[in-house]
């Protein structure tokens, strides 16, 4: 089935998605786009993930669009809320009509003859396939698999006679009252749900091989709750999120510059929550804050079930599952009904699509990032990746912001192929992402490079590229603009001025 052609296509209707229609909608509005999305609901990650206690690791005023206030003081808001935050903003920007969902992109073919895009979809209840041809493809289909999370080799877990259990796929109203659980890992979703199912299990044991930074924050922003007496709801959600943008850059500056300083203040703040009963060896990462994603727990939930007892710590190498649970390496058992595999994501770009340009596919581990967004030598593509020492929305806003600028840019100056072009071989062999965490270790081949000068830098400073994304000149020298009738200089401001 072919389909209409359309300026834009955005791929993914989730927290980027969403944001990114809102901003075209505002910002371009002679734009025609449509969105293709391979659930049945908005919402993406928030639609996927429904394990108990599911919940951001980043605080909500950052989180949220910076278009649309989230009214809420929750400072981790919970999945189902963000969800119909999302659905709410699509509705209230009349961008959900626009959305055709039950189609898995399967491929994007840039063709420079025709100078569009054609971009094959699966209608994966009916298999038929559905075509669409696009000016520009906005890429907002997150960065791991939806079809199954990492799960690594697990001696014996085949023989277990219990449940196990990927937080990914989580069974659909699955009892897990007065069970024994052992949930193995240590990341965000460990740390989320160990309290959560807490008070129905029987005992919960998080089983790690190493520990994680784990820092308490608020549970509501009691700040935000008075000043909404007083002040308009913008205006108190933008200085809250001014507040927080401020709070984690000086956290995560002062983690590189001071590391230990840091370290002592995030284990001093854990050891006075666990009490002296608790171990804390199983809190002490052997990596300095922010070289691994941090993790945040709301009025330190974790800190309180291991203190009270509902729940453990094991730090431990697997030696086997056996039937009735875990074999160590140092040679106990852990006693278990239920195991939860809360082994991480798999890393993935574009949804697992095929990417091409004029029939060669394009291998995104040989292509630097322009700007943290758009793919060296690929013409009119953008992608959405988020921050990994901040809010995710952060960037994703910035980066539909520039994209808008970049649509009026290129018909202002009558360009219809924009391409990002590195003309001084700075490409180095780091791939654009700052972490040394397993699932960004494990996906090196899978993800772009970044250069070792600008704009091919993945800087992961808001600050820093705010003003570089909003403000920064289109015209760089490593934008390479094309069309019949371009024009530049004087003729485009007088257009402007005629058009104020």
């Amino acid at each position: 089935m072919k389909h209409p052609y359309l300026d834009v296509l955005i791929v993914g209707a989730g927290l980027s998605g969403i944001g990114a229609a809102c901003h075209l909608k505002e910002k371009c509005p002679n734009v025609r786009f449509g969105i293709v999305e391979r659930r049945k609901r908005i919402g993406g990650t928030w639609d996927l993930f429904r394990y108990p206690g599911i919940r951001s690791d980043s605080d909500m005023f950052t989180l949220g669009y910076n278009f649309r206030p989230w009214t809420d003081t929750k400072m981790l808001a919970d999945g189902p809320s963000i969800r119909r935050y999302i659905d709410n903003t699509a509705r209230e920007y009349g961008v959900k009509r626009r959305i055709q969902f039950g189609l898995k992109v399967i491929s994007q073919s840039w063709h420079s003859e025709n100078k569009h895009w054609i971009v094959k979809a699966i209608d994966e209840a009916t298999d038929e396939e559905h075509q669409f041809s696009t000016g520009f493809v906005f890429n907002c289909t997150g960065y791991y698999k939806y079809d199954s999370g990492y799960t690594p080799e697990i001696p014996g877990i085949n023989q277990f006679r219990g449940d196990v259990i990927h937080p990914q796929h989580w069974p659909e109203n699955y009892d897990y009252s007065g069970k024994r659980v052992v949930v193995i890992g240590s990341g965000a979703t460990a740390v989320t749900l160990v309290p959560a199912m807490a008070d129905k299990a029987d005992h919960v044991v998080m089983l790690q091989r190493s520990p994680t930074y784990v820092a308490t924050v608020p549970e509501q922003d009691l700040i935000s709750r008075n000043l909404r007496r007083i002040l308009p709801e913008m205006a108190v959600y933008r200085l809250a999120r001014t507040r927080n943008i401020l709070l984690q850059r000086a956290v995560y500056r002062l983690s590189l510059s001071k590391p230990k300083a840091m370290r002592r203040l995030l284990l001093a703040t854990a050891r006075r929550q666990l009490g002296p009963e608790v171990d804390m060896r199983h809190f002490q990462p052997h990596y300095n804050p922010w070289e691994e994603r941090m993790c945040a727990v709301p009025k330190g939930d974790l800190f309180k079930v291991i203190r009270e007892g509902q729940a453990s710590v094991v730090t431990d190498h697997i030696e086997a599952v056996t039937e009735t649970g875990v074999q160590l390496k140092s040679g106990a058992h852990i006693d278990a009904d239920v195991l939860i595999t809360a082994t991480g994501l798999d890393l993935q770009l574009f949804g697992g699509a095929r990417l091409e340009v004029d029939g060669r596919e394009v291998h995104v581990a040989d292509a630097l990032m322009y700007k943290g967004l758009m793919l060296e030598g690929v013409p009119n593509m953008a992608l959405v990746f988020g921050y990994t020492n901040a809010s995710w929305t952060l960037k994703a806003d910035i980066a539909s912001e520039f994209v808008c600028r970049l649509l009026n840019h290129m018909r202002d100056i009558g360009a219809r192929v924009v391409t990002p072009v590195d003309g001084q071989g700075s490409k180095t062999q780091m791939n654009f992402l700052n972490l040394r965490s397993g699932y960004v270790l494990r996906a090196n081949d899978r993800l772009p490079r970044q250069g070792s000068r600008t704009p091919w830098q993945n800087l992961d400073d808001y600050l820093r590229d705010l003003p570089a994304l909003r403000y920064g000149n289109l015209e760089d020298g490593h934008l390479r603009f094309e069309g019949s009738g371009i024009k530049r200089g004087r003729n485009r401001v007088f257009r402007k001025l005629l058009s104020a």
